[in-house]
């Protein structure tokens, strides 16, 4: 088996390396009509680069100076023209035409907007190197000059350090659970195994299917993250099974029939949150969430496939080191007898994770009161929540692209970094453009409104519309749905077809799409997952409560977030430059993510409750039972976990800081309030009810059989067999 996985990585591996190169990200909301402008623009203006890169330099006289002045209007004109000769450029707009609309009314400011040849993310490091080099010798000339734009380079800071801190944090947490280097080492070997073989398979299938460079992203993470969870278990499993004096095989195939069937069913959840993302309805998060659904379908193949064959490689070293000589098959001296019953003493010993069990069995209703009301504490700002898109606006205060934002709002307006682009398509299109023009300048929120540019067969025009508010701003949404309106009431008339777009409109479509598509997704996940935990459990209140469990957890989650980001809470210890709108993703991005990982610690804790149950323990004791084995893995991971993602936090970018505390935030508290904490007390609580099953849904459901019941009375009538009867296997002293 090993030696099959070995043949797949290579095998894909090669494949990723002779495929062709990935296609450029591409972003679209079908149905939108932000889209449908864009659509439009590519069909009417087919010379135009639509969708191509922009860049906008900024530029100042310093000491209020005037950029109309011929010393200064030189300088621009040299930005202008090197701009034009930069390498992708499709077009550099004249500053002074028009009416002299780019330059400031105090004229100390002007900008300058190139379009380029190709989408951003096909924008060359020597296009990236030219507009730099403009910038730089502008700068030189007298000038102050800064660019924003999607075609401007974004500054990396990560550089690898996260990624470095949540591996070498998980290595440490692995050692100190297991104590054993190998037993630590193999849950990070596969993990990397399905990772590898993950993304290999995107980057080979990139080009037949569309799967852009940045599909992987959300597949490495996800990926990594239950690669570890999944062979962590298998392998504490296989250390219980051992510790019980079963001999290796056994002890193995006990470890995959009972804990490998449980990480299946936790990886069909993942899975399930992930493809869930279809519901949304946008392509390029589809083809993220159905290439890291596709990852954990590996992850969950190399737990139970490939973790037992390494097993096989090193089944005693892969128990921690005083541990290993009573299974070594060798006769133990007296000295080694006696520790060995010491230690069996002591495991015999309730360890923290059943003392905390039964702390919350003895006062379950103060427990649970506390958890629910601090949870729900600190999810009250999430009422609050505002959502919008990551902006210039929102960027580190040092970069480029923050100050041009800024000289543009100081000097123009706020909405000048967010016009929205008005399309008017008609037989006559001059003659309607001037009529629309006419009508918006009039509206309420309109700073102003450009000449309209027509196409050269004369049926589309396009008409900016400069807003007064910021592009992130609730009255800039209002004016684009007021615009919208009109529009729709000129259409009404047998008049022209009008549509808004533009950066400021796409984004305020993307929110409502993902707004409107939210309940739809949370729903469809959370139902599909129910049901198979029903399966799982054979149970309908331990699914519930499971679900209800994962609502409270990130709600609070997003309440910490919306707290820190948007209100300002703690901003300067976790290094936030200044509050803004929480992203539009993270509500779905956090719902997905932490859904499949928090149904994972469901999954891990609750099977050993229900395999002790099952095989006779009362309900109580078996809350106990599910503590003592499963209650230090379960920590395990979520340490890992919580690692991974706090090492975004010391990120610059802010955007990356919140995801990074978001995610790290709801798996603190989903992990060690929800599970460790209100799950036992409800157990206390609910006693046997909480295995209740109505009778024909017992009948109906088939019987997966998690807990491995019939794999031990399978085992159990093996080992009844006559010992004539039965082949010889080692004995190894426990």
């Amino acid at each position: 088996m090993a030696l099959l996985w070995v043949l797949i990585f290579g095998g894909v591996g090669f494949a990723a390396s002779s495929a062709p190169t990935p296609p450029a990200d591409t972003f679209s909301m079908p149905g939108t009509e932000s889209q449908k402008a864009y659509d439009l623009l590519e069909d009417k203006f087919p010379g135009a680069s639509a969708d191509g890169a922009t860049a906008r330099v900024v530029l100042r006289v310093p000491g209020g100076g005037n950029v109309t002045q011929a010393g200064e209007k030189a300088k621009v004109d040299k930005v202008v023209a090197e701009l034009r000769k930069a390498p992708q450029v499709a077009g550099v707009g004249d500053p002074y035409a028009a009416g002299g609309a780019a330059v400031s009314k105090d004229k100390s400011t002007v900008y300058v907007s190139a379009v380029y040849k190709v989408v951003a993310t096909k924008v060359t490091d020597k296009a990236h190197d030219a507009l730099d080099k403009t910038l730089e010798n502008a700068r030189k000339s007298g000038l102050k000059a800064e660019a924003g734009g999607d075609a401007v380079k974004i500054e990396q800071s990560m550089g690898g350090s996260s990624e470095a801190i949540g591996v070498a944090v998980s290595a440490i947490v692995l050692i100190l659970t297991f104590g054993s280097m190998i037993a630590a080492g193999m849950p990070l070997l596969t993990a990397l195994v399905g990772v590898g073989v993950g993304i290999s398979a995107i980057t080979a299938l990139g080009s037949t299917l569309g799967l852009s460079s940045t599909t992987t992203t959300l597949a490495m993470m996800i990926g990594l993250a239950v690669g570890i969870d999944y062979a962590l278990f298998i392998v504490s499993r296989y250390r219980s099974e051992i510790a019980e004096g079963r001999d290796r095989q056994d002890a193995a195939g006990r470890a995959v029939g009972t804990a490998g069937t449980a990480v299946v069913f936790a990886g069909l959840t993942v899975i399930i949150a992930l493809a869930g993302l279809v519901v949304v309805n946008i392509p390029m998060l589809t083809k993220m969430g159905m290439a890291a659904a596709g990852t954990v379908g590996i992850a969950v193949l190399i737990a139970i496939t490939l973790v037992p064959a390494l097993l096989g490689f090193a089944p005693v070293k892969v128990l921690a080191r005083k541990d290993r000589a009573q299974y070594k098959g060798k006769p133990l001296s007296e000295k080694q007898r006696r520790k060995a019953e010491k230690r069996a003493l002591q495991q015999q010993r309730p360890n923290l994770g059943a003392r905390w069990a039964r702390f919350v069995l003895r006062h379950p209703v103060a427990v649970l009161l506390l958890a629910v009301v601090g949870l729900g504490a600190v999810a009250v700002p999430a009422a609050g929540m505002k959502l919008g898109l990551p902006s210039e606006g929102t960027m580190a205060p040092d970069t480029t692209q923050r100050k041009a934002y800024d000289m543009m709002s100081d000097s123009f307006g706020k909405g000048f970094n967010g016009p929205l682009m008005v399309t008017i398509e008609d037989k006559n299109a001059k003659a309607e453009a001037d009529d629309v023009r006419a009508r918006f300048e009039k509206t309420a929120g309109v700073e102003s409104v450009g000449p309209a540019s027509l196409n050269k067969a004369g049926d589309t025009a396009i008409v900016n519309v400069v807003p007064k508010a910021g592009p992130a701003e609730d009255d800039t949404k209002d004016l684009v749905k007021s615009l919208r309106g009109m529009a729709k009431d000129i259409r009404a008339d047998n008049g022209p077809e009008i549509l808004l777009t533009g950066q400021t409109a796409m984004f305020i479509d993307f929110s409502k799409t993902l707004d409107d598509a939210l309940l739809p997704y949370l729903g469809t996940v959370v139902g599909l997952a129910f049901l198979l935990l029903m399966l799982v459990f054979r149970s309908v209140l331990v699914p519930l409560k499971a679900a209800l469990g994962f609502l409270l957890s990130v709600t609070a989650a997003l309440g910490a977030v919306v707290a820190v980001f948007q209100w300002g809470w703690l901003a300067d210890v976790f290094g936030v430059d200044q509050p803004s709108p929480i992203m539009s993703t993270m509500p779905i991005f956090m719902i997905g993510v932490v859904f499949g990982l928090a149904m994972d610690y469901e999954v891990f804790l609750v099977t050993r409750m229900r395999e002790a149950f099952v095989h006779g323990v009362e309900p109580r004791e078996s809350v106990v039972t599910g503590f003592r084995y499963s209650g230090r893995v379960v920590s395990a991971a979520a340490v890992i976990m919580i690692s991974v993602f706090s090492g975004f936090i010391m990120e610059e970018n802010d955007l990356v800081k919140m995801i990074g505390f978001g995610l790290a935030i709801a798996v603190l508290f989903d992990a060690f309030i929800v599970r460790m904490t209100i799950v036992p007390a409800l157990f206390a609580l609910l006693g046997r009810s909480a295995w209740w099953l109505p009778k024909w849904l017992d009948w109906l459901l088939p019987n997966m059989d998690v807990e491995g019941e019939k794999l031990s009375r399978r085992l159990a009538g093996k080992e009844q067999v006559p010992q004539q009867q039965r082949q010889p296997e080692p004995q190894y002293r426990h």
